[in-house]
């Protein structure tokens, strides 16, 4: 375990910044590509982001082996060099989020971003126990994902964070307002809260008008400059900037995104290959852009200037 981050350090430094999601690179085969990877966290680094999801849902978790998700924790944590603190996906059923959990924390991760649960709905008092069980499970901080079907009352989140101390964070993915200030009101400053949904920078303003600080960009994948200029405009209440970047760019590039099911990812693969630095594609079910898609999306690029 990283000792720099404890859970407290994590919760800390969560809110400090904007956050990062990097995509997985991937050979033209689709095999783990290694060092493209650290290459790209090599590029983004100077940027500067306040956290690094390594093996998030824009680096298809999902689609991760059990033998390839040990090498891409370790691969962000030797690039973040301890100056970032790494938080590293975990999903799928109890038993095996905790193993994922463990081996974050063995290939030195400094938190946990628990997703949800792997294809059944479940009742509140289920989704209690999956997390207590994942907390209980590792020392390090967990960022609990809300959204599919891991939807959480505002008592099932309150219950958990009194059992478990490690639990520090909640990420929305969901975008109800009533449910989201629920949660804030229910727990105050026990959790760190942060802005999870696709495309996060539409609903940014608002996200931090109900006290979530901070929100995690995949765009900054291809368009970093233009991803902190969006977020320093938000902090800053310059609604000018804001309007401005949706209107010539967030709302196109959501006209491109919300062609196919699951091109929030695909998306930002085609948009950092766009940028001269590629990912390779995305694994089946994903499905890439299409050759016009890709011309679209390069011309709304093309008019943000050099990043």
């Amino acid at each position: 375990m990283t000792e720099t981050f404890t859970p407290e350090a994590l919760k800390a430094a969560l809110p400090t910044g904007l956050l990062s999601f990097p995509v997985t690179d991937f050979t033209p085969d689709g095999d783990f590509d290694q060092p493209g990877y650290r290459r790209r966290l090599e590029w983004l680094a100077p940027y500067g982001t306040a956290t690094l999801f390594a093996a998030g849902g824009t680096g298809e978790f999902f689609s991760l082996t059990p033998r390839e998700f040990p090498a891409v924790i370790r691969t962000a944590v030797d690039g973040s060099g301890g100056q970032v603190p790494i938080v590293a996906g975990a999903g799928g059923g109890t038993r095996l989020a905790i193993e994922y959990a463990q081996v974050a924390e063995e290939q030195g991760a400094a938190g946990i971003l628990l997703m949800p649960p792997y294809l059944t709905e479940a009742s509140q008092a289920g989704l209690r126990a999956h997390i207590a069980a994942v907390c209980k499970a590792t020392r390090l901080g967990v960022i609990v994902y809300n959204r599919a079907n891991c939807r959480l009352a505002p008592e099932t989140l309150a219950a958990v964070a009194d059992a478990c101390p490690n639990l520090i964070g909640f990420k929305d993915g969901v975008g109800e307002i009533e449910a989201m200030m629920g949660v804030r009101t229910k727990l105050g400053d026990r959790l760190t809260y942060l802005g999870g949904l696709p495309t996060a920078e539409v609903y940014a303003a608002a996200y931090k008008a109900m006290g979530v600080p901070t929100y995690s960009s995949a765009v900054f994948n291809f368009i970093p400059r233009t991803a902190l200029e969006f977020y320093a405009a938000v902090m800053a209440g310059d609604a000018a900037t804001t309007t401005r970047l949706l209107r010539d760019f967030f709302f196109p590039y959501l006209a491109i995104r919300n062609r196919q099911p699951g091109y929030a990812v695909s998306i930002v693969k085609a948009g950092a290959e766009l940028v001269g630095h590629g990912a390779g594609p995305v694994r089946p079910p994903l499905s890439d852009l299409t050759g016009e898609e890709r011309e679209q999306l390069g011309a709304l690029i093309a008019k943000l200037g050099p990043q």
